[in-house]
């Protein structure tokens, strides 16, 4: 029998995907005003990946990846994905967001992404929001699963998570 226990907390995690790179400065303060200061942030990186968002939000698109210092809940990803698209309406222009906000987390077995999309391999998590299994962490790196967005398997993508499961670890020992 298995004996239900209470979950590790998660690093919270975000991705960004926008035209206008001058966005970040306004949308970065509003998401450290909700989820607390930042840890780490990753290098502008292409999203390119497909031409899905260009019709909404125009191209070239490029993406930012922040990691937050404090842990939370993993059962608050439904909530925290409702913020962020908060926000994303908020930065809207015409009905047409001119950021993408991606909300998930990292533990050191697998990287979480919230959506609003159902789909075969996502799984309901509450108010209209279902978890999204992107990452999983084996024998000693990241493996992506047949769903898994192609841009959070390109390198660099892969080695700033890899920093982020590093620090998140670091934050599990000293709590």
């Amino acid at each position: 029998m298995s004996i239900p226990q209470s979950p590790k907390p998660a690093k919270l995690v975000t991705g960004l995907f926008m035209k206008e790179k001058s966005l970040i400065v306004p949308v970065v303060r509003e998401l450290v005003e909700k989820f607390g200061s930042i840890d780490m942030v990753s290098q502008w990186l292409p999203f390119n990946y497909t031409s899905y968002y260009e019709p909404e939000m125009g191209s070239p698109l490029f993406r930012r990846v922040l990691a937050f210092k404090s842990l939370v809940e993993q059962s608050s990803l439904p909530e925290i994905k409702i913020i962020t698209n908060k926000i994303e309406k908020k930065y809207s222009k015409n009905d047409k967001r001119l950021v993408n906000i991606d909300p998930g987390y990292m533990l050191q077995e697998r990287f979480v992404l919230a959506t609003g999309k159902n789909y075969a391999h996502r799984i309901y998590i509450g108010i209209g929001i279902y978890a999204d299994l992107t990452l999983i962490y084996q024998k000693g790196s990241f493996k992506k699963l047949s769903w898994t967005y192609p841009d959070y398997t390109e390198k660099n993508m892969v080695a700033y998570l890899e920093m982020v499961r590093n620090k998140y670890a670091v934050d599990l020992r000293a709590r």
